[in-house]
């Protein structure tokens, strides 16, 4: 036999940061580690913006292999969108980024979105100034009465107690807000979780919603914003006063393009699954809970987990399309006859294609499952929680509204704001049930906008134990928000009464003791 070499004794493990790369670049630089000797370095030095588009179209969408977008990383701003789709934006399990506060910013400068209503637009403008009125006489009026309830300490400067009590204005304020209201938010995804996104916001009902998919995608495939564009125009024009090749050379360098995912999103399309499936399940569940009125149900209702995984899986698949709290809706479910329940189980993959990940309400078995039902602002703090699963319905007047209340804050009624915010709130629904009836193309959609954040909506959280105990200590802390103390204090209260051996194990903040309002 030849001589064959021995290895050497390994060298010392190399770990370095990578800064510089295109993210599909990198990607493919990456993805190479499982077929390649060569160290990342030397990958990224020998490949191409071509070759790495060519690698992408025949492993990730010839032969399937998903996962090779999950290295490549992309951040985005997206800017001036309504507040209804902001939630729709940020509804991904893998996802992560940063949204305007509604604590820390005065929302009248933002102007809102206007969706298509025809004739009736004029309808919807007014009760969207009517709201934003209401915003700043309920934050002014609630502001004053903080001040006159509560004295700045001495050693606390008048710019941070104004800043502070600004803050809790506006937590009661925000109740307000319609829907329509304009936000920004930034976000840095995986470009399998922007592929899965922008084919989601596709299939959104929201006209809104689906031209921001368009606009996702057209950002990814085209030349990004370079933060240093700027100050390298001037450096090669500086370079090019002295020697021409050297400007040319650090003009290509300097002020290339970059495409950040050319590959990856381009063939995003609307999801025909989810949006078929959606469409049969909504018909399975009026069909099923035709002529019910909606039961009364708690604020948090911690399940039991006694039914069969049949059940709970068809009940969770008609659960985001209808109005209904789980309870009354799996009571219905159980009561059908196997087979149809059998039926409904299907619905969910009757549409699935071949790389169709299964709808979100097949996540199922979790060991606790809650049904909240909460205002929709409040909604939008607990939506950041993404180890757990989260079923949202669809918004609407059928459950009310909140009034803001914070023990040891003044009421509404001791600020003198109580009527304003009751008169606010009642014809902004008023207008949201005759949009919604009017006839208009989308009208059911487009009416939801004028909806307020202390709107209630309901929405099932799906979590193991250490889920629960995060949540309940993060969200009942004093400096929280009132609406998700409340309901962090009530998971927190289901958990004990079921499990009173693990009540011990919770750091919890009893929300029902009056806080320090400049605390934060």
């Amino acid at each position: 036999m030849p001589d064959q070499k021995i290895p050497s004794p390994s060298a010392e493990t190399d770990v370095y940061a990578i800064h510089g790369a295109d993210p599909e670049v990198l990607a493919y630089a990456m993805a190479k580690y499982s077929r390649s000797a060569l160290s990342m370095k030397e990958s990224l030095v020998e490949i191409s913006a071509q070759r790495a588009e060519q690698f992408l179209n025949t492993f990730y969408f010839q032969y399937g292999h998903r996962s090779i977008a999950d290295l490549a990383h992309i951040p985005f701003a997206i800017e001036r969108l309504s507040l209804l789709a902001a939630i729709e934006v940020v509804d991904e399990q893998r996802w992560d980024g940063q949204e305007r506060s509604t604590r820390y910013q005065d929302f009248r400068r933002s102007g809102w979105y206007t969706p298509s209503l025809g004739e009736r637009t004029g309808e919807f403008t007014k009760a969207v100034e009517q709201l934003f009125h209401a915003y700043q006489g309920v934050s002014a009026g609630m502001l004053e009465a903080l001040k006159s309830a509560i004295v700045r300490p001495e050693t606390m400067k008048p710019e941070a107690y104004e800043r502070t009590l600004k803050a809790r204005a506006f937590d009661v304020a925000r109740y307000l807000l319609p829907l329509a209201t304009n936000t920004s938010l930034g976000q840095i995804v995986n470009a399998r979780t922007l592929e899965t996104q922008v084919s989601r916001l596709l299939t959104s009902p929201f006209a809104e919603v689906r031209q921001i998919a368009e606009k996702l995608r057209i950002a990814a495939t085209e030349p990004a914003w370079n933060v240093y564009h700027a100050d390298a125009q001037v450096l090669c024009e500086e370079i090019g006063s002295v020697h021409e090749f050297c400007a040319q050379r650090a003009t290509e360098m300097l002020m290339r393009p970059v495409k950040t995912a050319p590959t990856l999103v381009k063939y995003a399309v609307e999801n025909a699954y989810q949006k078929e499936s959606c469409a049969e399940l909504t018909a399975a569940a009026g069909e099923l809970m035709a002529g019910q009125a909606i039961d009364p149900a708690p604020v948090v209702d911690l399940l039991d987990d006694t039914e069969p995984l049949e059940v709970e899986l068809a009940t969770s698949l008609l659960y985001p399309n209808c109005h209904y709290p789980y309870r009354q809706l799996r009571s219905n479910v159980a009561a059908l006859p196997a087979a149809r329940r059998d039926e409904l189980i299907a619905l969910g993959t009757k549409h699935r294609g071949r790389h169709d990940e299964l709808l979100r309400a097949f996540s199922a078995g979790q060991g606790f499952r809650f049904d909240i039902l909460m205002d929709i602002g409040g909604f939008r703090d607990m939506h950041r929680h993404r180890r757990c699963v989260q079923l949202l319905q669809r918004y609407t007047d059928a459950h009310g509204y909140e009034e803001p209340v914070c023990p040891g804050q003044p009421t509404l009624a001791e600020a003198g704001i109580e009527k304003e915010y009751t008169a606010a709130m009642e014809a902004a629904l008023a207008v949201y049930r005759s949009l919604r009836d009017s006839g208009v193309p989308e009208a059911p959609q487009s009416a939801q906008y004028v909806l307020p954040l202390g709107t209630r909506c309901r929405s099932m959280f799906k979590m193991d134990f250490a889920e629960a105990l995060y949540i309940a200590e993060l969200r009942s802390g004093v400096a929280g928000h009132f609406s998700y103390r409340r309901i962090a204090w009530e998971m927190y209260r289901a958990i004990a009464e079921r499990h009173p051996a693990l009540a011990s194990h919770f750091r919890i903040e009893d929300v029902n003791e009056p806080v320090d309002l400049l605390r934060r």
